[in-house]
């Protein structure tokens, strides 16, 4: 079922945020086809699991034929996802002015890292050029070495896909309203800079420094960080409440005297070095049978192989098991109309014909794409 049932999506094949909206939205119940390079035909790796829930079209967009199939595609979807530089989809032929003209309920998610116009627009980049030009990356990592490249959720995932996703969503809600499509311009600068707003707001009461590990959140703080046990493991701690920094020395053993004034930073890099000491005696274990549950605000640090099988974990179902390959459930949680993974990864071209006959394409007119060459 799933909340999306009834949506029609058509997704450009591309890499990293693209790709992710298209799964969330598959995995809400949209219907969601992706159009393969037919270059890339019979590639791919159903345990991909980023391009999981969608069935794979592999056509090739230099011929006049497919272009014209593509746009009865478009004709009769709801929202549409590119990941192309600007300009590319237009010169192709499939541009948001032709493709609202034919179908003006579209919903058009355009995902880019510059945006659609500016200086850099048609500059390549990555996740962390994205985030180091918002001021994202500058902010993480130690004072003492160059900022460090956090994996790729702040600009791709976090700032691309899911602000790409928020805005497919608010037009098909303002489409009932209207009955008309528009285009979404979703950058990752832009979206990378909108998840900093918080923080522009800390700086502008003089409660956060520009100066990395000097602040509550970025590792600056003895009781907000990670340490290593015993065992090599290690632990983290986020104890930024006076109660739960409270109960944090009470559990540990440590006197409330001399960890007292919990926020004068003066403080900061004695304590750190004793909590660091205290730590190494216990292994993560002992530490999370100590604090684990309690309102310390505590967690091991896992891995990617120990995640799926904490307790928590496995209580929520928060990772499953598909067709043998573990991977994160769908998310978020409906009450009503849950979502689902609706398939594994296609092979590039596994649905082509399928695609084509459910959506109202006959058998001569498939053929007639085989012959020149489109398909």
């Amino acid at each position: 079922m799933g909340a999306l049932k009834g949506i029609r999506v058509v997704e450009m094949a591309g890499i990293g945020p693209g790709p992710f909206c298209a799964m969330m939205l598959a995995d809400m119940g949209a219907e969601v086809i992706r159009l393969d390079r037919l270059t890339e035909k019979g590639k791919g790796d159903r345990a991909n699991v980023l391009n999981r829930g969608r069935q794979s079209l592999a056509i090739d967009l230099k011929k006049p034929q497919a272009v014209e199939a593509v746009l009865r595609l478009i004709d009769k979807s709801d929202v549409l996802i590119e990941g192309f530089r600007p300009g590319v989809m237009e010169r192709l032929g499939l541009g948001p002015d032709i493709c609202l003209t034919r179908n003006p309920g579209l919903v058009y998610g355009r995902m880019t890292g510059w945006g659609q116009e500016g200086p850099l627009a048609q500059t390549a980049g990555h996740d962390i050029n994205y985030i180091a030009l918002t001021g994202a990356l500058g902010a993480m990592g130690y004072s003492d070495r160059p900022p460090s490249p956090p994996l790729n959720l702040v600009g791709d995932f976090g700032g691309g896909a899911l602000y790409l996703l928020a805005g497919i969503l608010a037009a098909l809600i303002e489409r009932f309203n209207s009955g008309q499509g528009q285009v979404i311009d979703a950058a990752m600068i832009d979206g990378a800079a909108s998840l900093l707003s918080p923080f522009f707001g800390l700086m502008a009461m003089q409660q956060w420094s520009t100066i990395r590990q000097s602040n509550r959140l970025d590792g600056g703080a003895y009781f907000y960080a990670c340490y290593e046990c015993a065992d090599g493991g290690y632990i983290s701690i986020g104890s930024l409440e006076p109660k739960f920094y409270a109960l944090l020395l009470e559990k540990c053993g440590l006197d409330a005297t001399e960890f007292g004034q919990q926020h004068d930073k003066a403080n900061w890099p004695e304590r750190r070095k004793l909590l660091e000491q205290m730590f190494k005696r216990k292994t993560r274990q002992e530490w999370c049978e100590l604090l684990e549950g309690s309102d310390v605000c505590f967690a091991p640090v896992l891995d990617m192989n120990e995640a799926p099988k904490h307790p928590h974990n496995k209580a929520r179902q928060t990772f499953v098991d598909f067709e043998g390959t573990t991977q994160p459930a769908p998310a978020p949680r409906f009450s009503r109309t849950p979502g689902s993974i609706q398939s594994a990864a296609a092979i590039t071209g596994q649905h082509s014909e399928q695609i084509l006959s459910r959506w109202g394409f006959s058998d001569e007119e498939i053929s007639a794409l085989h012959s020149s060459g489109a398909l």
